[in-house]
C-alpha cells in the first residue's frame, strides 16, 4: 500500500514535470488508493473463479439427482433464474464471498440453459447466439470483476465453438488476427479508455484480461491445425498479423526507450523481421512475443507472466511438433534466442544510461 509520503514524493516529482503550479489533493488520492488496494488480486480472483466452477459442478450434480434433469421447463426456469440471480448478487458488493457466490450462481445458470436448451432440441448455433446473447447482456449490466471476466470468455468461446462446428475453419485465424488487434489497440490507448469514461475504467481490466486468454485460446487452435483441418501452409495468415502488429508496437517502444535516430530504428527493424520470419509457420509464437511487448510497453506484469509462460509452451509444442524438420525447428529456435537478447541487451543499456542521467 502507497503511504501518504510516497504520494507526497511523486505528487513533488510530478510537479517538477510540469513549468506551471498543479493543485493536488493528497488525501482524496490516498483515500481512492487505499480503496482500490482493497480489493483482490488477480490469482485470488481467479482461485474464485475456480471455486466458483467447482460449486457449479457440485450443485449440478445434486441437482441431476434429485430429477431436476427430467423437467425441461424446470431446467429453463432454474437456469433462468441463476443466471440473473448471479447477476444481480454481483451489483451488491465486491466482496470474494459475494464474488464466489455469484460466480457460482452464473455459471450454474448457463449449464442448466444449455441442457434445458438442448433437449427442447434447439439448434446448437442458436444455444450459441443465445448465449453470446446473455454474456452481452451482463457486460452492460454487472461491474463486477469476475463476472465481466468470464462473460468475456463466454463470448470468445461461443464464436470458436460456431465457427468451428459450421466448419468456418479458414475464419478461426481471422477472428485470432482481431484478437490480436484489439488487444494492440487496448493496450497502447489503454490511458485514453480508462480516462474516457468511468465504465472503461472499471470494465477495462477484466475485459483486458478477458481477451487475453481469448487470443491464446484462439492461438492454441490455429496452432493446432489438425484439429480445425487448416493446412500448414496456409496458417502463416495469423502469423503474418502477429508479426506486423510486433513491427508497428516498435515504433511505440522506440518513444518509451528513447530510440531517435534513423539509422538505429532501421536496423532494428530488419532484424525484427528477419528474426521473426522463421515463426510464420508458428503463430502462437510471434502471438506469444506480441503480448509480452505489449504487456512490457505498458508495464502490466500479470500479461507479461501469462504471456512469458505461453512462449515457453508454445516453443516446446514446436519443438515436439512432427510436421517440421528438426532444421526449421533449430532455426526458429536460434532466432528467437536471438531476439529475446537483442531485447535484453537494449532495455538494459538504455536503463543504465538512464542510471548515469
Amino acid at each position: 500500500m502507497r503511504t501518504k509520503e510516497e504520494i507526497k514524493e511523486i505528487t513533488d516529482y510530478l510537479q517538477t514535470k510540469e513549468k506551471r503550479e498543479i493543485q493536488f489533493n493528497e488525501e482524496a488520492i490516498l483515500e481512492d488508493y487505499q480503496k482500490n488496494d482493497n480489493h483482490q488480486s488477480l490469482a485470488i480472483k481467479i482461485l474464485s473463479v475456480f471455486g466458483g466452477v467447482l460449486a457449479s459442478l457440485a450443485f449440478i450434480g445434486f441437482l441431476m439427482l434429485a430429477g431436476l434433469y427430467d423437467s425441461d421447463f424446470g431446467l429453463l426456469f432454474f437456469g433462468t433464474i441463476s443466471i440473473v440471480f448471479g447477476i444481480g448478487i454481483s451489483k451488491i458488493h465486491d466482496k470474494i464471498i459475494i464474488d464466489t457466490l455469484s460466480v457460482s450462481s452464473y455459471m450454474i445458470g448457463f449449464i442448466l440453459l444449455g441442457i434445458g436448451l438442448s433437449k427442447i432440441q434447439v439448434h446448437d448455433n442458436t444455444i450459441c447466439f443465445i448465449f453470446m446473447l446473455i454474456a452481452l447482456i451482463s457486460l452492460g449490466i454487472s461491474r463486477a470483476y469476475i463476472l465481466t471476466f468470464i462473460s468475456v470468455l463466454m463470448i470468445n468461446g461461443t464464436i470458436l465453438v460456431l465457427l468451428i462446428s459450421n466448419k468456418f475453419f479458414g475464419f478461426v485465424q481471422w477472428y485470432t488476427c482481431c484478437l490480436a488487434v484489439v488487444l494492440a489497440v487496448l493496450y497502447i490507448k489503454e490511458s485514453r479508455i480508462i480516462t474516457f469514461h468511468k465504465t472503461g475504467s472499471i470494465l477495462y481490466n477484466p475485459i483486458r484480461i478477458g481477451l487475453v486468454f481469448s487470443f491464446l485460446s484462439g492461438l492454441v487452435i490455429v496452432s493446432k491445425a489438425d484439429w480445425i483441418k487448416i493446412s500448414f501452409e496456409d496458417i502463416w495468415i495469423t502469423s503474418a498479423f502477429c508479426i506486423i502488429s510486433v513491427i508497428y508496437l516498435l515504433s511505440h517502444l522506440f518513444e518509451v526507450l528513447k530510440i531517435r535516430k534513423t539509422n538505429h530504428k532501421t536496423v532494428i527493424y530488419l532484424l525484427s523481421v528477419l528474426l521473426l520470419l522463421p515463426t510464420v509457420l508458428s503463430p502462437a509464437i510471434s502471438g506469444a512475443i506480441l503480448l509480452i511487448l505489449l504487456s512490457f510497453l505498458v508495464n502490466y506484469k500479470t500479461t507479461l507472466v501469462i504471456g512469458i509462460v505461453a512462449f515457453i509452451y508454445f516453443i516446446s509444442q514446436y519443438y515436439y511438433d512432427l510436421h517440421f524438420t528438426l532444421l526449421t525447428k533449430s532455426i526458429l529456435l536460434f532466432s528467437s534466442g536471438i531476439l529475446f537478447l537483442g531485447l535484453y541487451l537494449l532495455t538494459h543499456k538504455k536503463l543504465k544510461s538512464d542510471e548515469k542521467i
